[in-house]
This record gives C-alpha cells, sequence and structure tokens, in this order.
C-alpha cells in the first residue's frame, strides 16, 4: 500500500542538493543550457540580419552569396555543423598558429564552438523571417524617405528596421523554441549542459525514465516561459501599430 510513495519518495531524493544528490548537476546543466541559448540568440539574429539584407540587396552577388549560405546552413544536420565548427576549428586555427609558432596546438572552447554552430544555423533560419519581414514593410515609406534626402542605410536604420521586428516576432520565436531545443547537441562535445548532466546521472543511478522526464520538464518550463514572454514583445509591438492604424 505504502510501496509506491516510498518509491516516489526515494526517486525524488535523487533530486535532492548536495552529496547524495543530483539536483545541483541538474541545476548546473539547465542554466548553462539557457546560457548557451541566449548566448547565441544574438550571434545567430546578427547572421540572419546581415544575410537577409544581402539577399533583398541588388547586387546579384550578394544576392547569391546569401542564398548559398542559407541553402548549405539550412541543408546541412545542426550536429555535422557542429562538429564541423569544433572539430574543424581546431584543426583550422592550429594550422594556422603552426605558421607562428611550429608545433603549436589550439584548442577550441566548447561552449565558444556550441554558440558559433549554433548561431550558424540560427542566422540560415532567422535570415528567411527577417527577409519576409524586410520586404513586408510597404514600399511608399521607403520611397517616401528616399525623396526626403535619406540615405539607403538611413531609411533601414529609422524607417524599415523599426517595423521589421513587428512582423518578424512570431517566426523569431518559433526560431527560438527550434534553438532552445538544438542545445541539447552540444551535450556529444562534452559541455555539461542539461542533457549532458542527465545522462551521467541515469549512468549513475540506473533511472532513465525519472531523470529524462526531469528533463523533459525542464524543457517544457523553459518554452513554456519563452512562450509568454514572446507573447507579451508581439502583443506590445501589435499595440503600438493599432494605435497608428486606429488612429
Amino acid at each position: 500500500m505504502w510501496s509506491v510513495p516510498l518509491i516516489m519518495l526515494d526517486l525524488l531524493s535523487l533530486l535532492s542538493f548536495g552529496p547524495d544528490g543530483w539536483g545541483d548537476e541538474i541545476a548546473r546543466g539547465a542554466l548553462l543550457t539557457i546560457e548557451l541559448a541566449l548566448a547565441t540568440l544574438p550571434v545567430g539574429i546578427t547572421i540572419g540580419l546581415l544575410i537577409a539584407l544581402a539577399k533583398d540587396s541588388h547586387s546579384p552577388v550578394l544576392r547569391g552569396l546569401g542564398n548559398l549560405y542559407t541553402t548549405v546552413f539550412r541543408g546541412l544536420p545542426e550536429l555535422l555543423t557542429l562538429f564541423i565548427v569544433y572539430y574543424g576549428g581546431q584543426m583550422l586555427l592550429t594550422r594556422i598558429a603552426n605558421y607562428l609558432v611550429p608545433d603549436a596546438n589550439i584548442e577550441v572552447n566548447q561552449f565558444v564552438a556550441g554558440v558559433v554552430a549554433l548561431g550558424l544555423v540560427l542566422g540560415a533560419f532567422s535570415s528567411e523571417v527577417l527577409l519576409a519581414a524586410i520586404r513586408a514593410v510597404p514600399r511608399g515609406q521607403k520611397e517616401a524617405a528616399s525623396a526626403l534626402g535619406l540615405s539607403g542605410w538611413s531609411t533601414f536604420r529609422l524607417v524599415t528596421f523599426p517595423q521589421l521586428w513587428r512582423v518578424a516576432l512570431p517566426g523569431l520565436s518559433n526560431n527560438w523554441m527550434v534553438l532552445l531545443k538544438d542545445t541539447s547537441l552540444v551535450s556529444v562535445i562534452a559541455i555539461s549542459d542539461l542533457m549532458r548532466q542527465t545522462a551521467i546521472a541515469v549512468g549513475v543511478t540506473k533511472q532513465p525514465f525519472f531523470f529524462y522526464l526531469v528533463a523533459c520538464l525542464i524543457y517544457l518550463v523553459f518554452s513554456g516561459v519563452s512562450s509568454v514572454i514572446f507573447t507579451k514583445l508581439e502583443n506590445r509591438a501589435a499595440r503600438g501599430f493599432k494605435r497608428v492604424g486606429g488612429h
């Protein structure tokens, strides 16, 4: 009769903080996962905006390079991109360093490699969202800015850029959700994120269902909080637009 509650108490004790539980490790892994995602977001958005501008330019060379970038990094599996950046980056930097210092050995920081790899992928997907947002800004506004004597950069900074976020936010929120899930891939290069710490706990305690269920709940909490934040941001952006439209 009391066996089920006792089993549950034993399992929950595995999440206690201290030497007898895995709460410390799981919490640190969850924090590192969020830190990785937050560090990657501005990198990916910046890359995505630059690629979107290249694809929207009048230069066929820039458009071609932008299309090539999105084709490559949207087509490659994220895990393969991570391996190429981590291992290929080490090899490339070591070769360059050897020209300056013979027998030099460069080791790439795993966290930085994760940010770069995930940022490249996020940039490819975000560029499509941002390109659509740039083209959604009415052409008449750009023509009016040009008639007022604003340069192309000033038009983008003062007219296009403030408006594109309202259109891009829903798509960028989806990309953020995908990024949160993709952070689990970095465990393969020995980053102590949530999935790696969970895998270690499973290996020691032999309780795979319990710990993977805990990891699942943590990711769901991350997604839920993210949804609330992005919903507020979208409502805030739309509120100003509605006021202008209603007026």
